[in-house]
């Protein structure tokens, strides 16, 4: 009989939140937060300075990849490669913490975690464009096909590189004009700042845009 009142009782007493898990998810989430953004900028920072330690002969194989480049440009891919890697950590961070979050918050996350991956899959369809531009920028400054300051020739424009973002690359052409190449659609680029570029005879070789970049005669623009 006794136990007919006090099981009920027992059965209304609230879950409550474990406050410690949370305190101790989100500490963690910081920690490996801000452990990360110190490594990368340590990472990024060295790597902008220059390292002699690709030029060793049993690292050879990487030369073409890994060339040497001025200051300029090699601080230009350090610093875009570490903002790169930066926005990824945080987000995996911050997505890790909230997850840990809720389930200590006593919140079912697969029925959230399956409406991410739909809303996901959805918005992975509709920027399909949007992440093409993404990845070419990345293996562009990667692969250094071009830097601030080279004169490259598409099939839209022959101009001087201004500045190369992860999704748009600004170029200015001999006329002054600036142009906004989208990354993805860069299906075929010529570096005149790389090799040994000679432009034909029959085009005048003191234009603005070798004169600039220092590397002689020049080519009309949209040829």
């Amino acid at each position: 009989m006794y136990s007919m009142f006090t099981t009920p009782s027992a059965s209304l007493e609230p879950t409550g939140f474990d406050v410690a898990g949370i305190a101790i998810s989100l500490g963690a989430g910081i920690i490996l937060w801000l452990l990360a953004s110190f490594v990368i900028s340590r990472i990024t920072k060295h790597v902008a300075n220059g390292t002699s330690l690709f030029k060793k002969p049993h690292f050879r194989w990487v030369a073409p990849a890994l060339r040497a480049l001025d200051h300029e440009r090699r601080v230009q891919r350090a610093n875009t490669i570490g903002s790169l890697l930066n926005s990824v950590v945080g987000v995996v961070i911050a997505v890790i913490t909230s997850i840990y979050v809720l389930k200590n918050l006593d919140v079912d996350v697969a029925p959230l975690l399956t409406s991410v991956g739909i809303l996901g899959i959805a918005i992975g369809f509709g920027a399909q464009q949007l992440i093409r531009d993404f990845l070419a920028g990345i293996f562009i400054t990667i692969e250094d096909q071009y830097g601030i300051g080279d004169v490259i020739e598409t099939s839209e424009v022959v101009g001087v590189v201004e500045s190369i973002g992860l999704r748009i690359t600004r170029v200015r052409d001999d006329n002054g004009a600036i142009w906004y190449l989208r990354n993805g659609e860069i299906l075929r680029v010529g570096n005149r700042s790389q090799g040994n570029y000679v432009a034909p005879a029959d085009e005048p070789g003191d234009g603005p845009l070798e004169a600039e970049a220092q590397h002689g005669p020049q080519q009309k623009s949209g040829e």
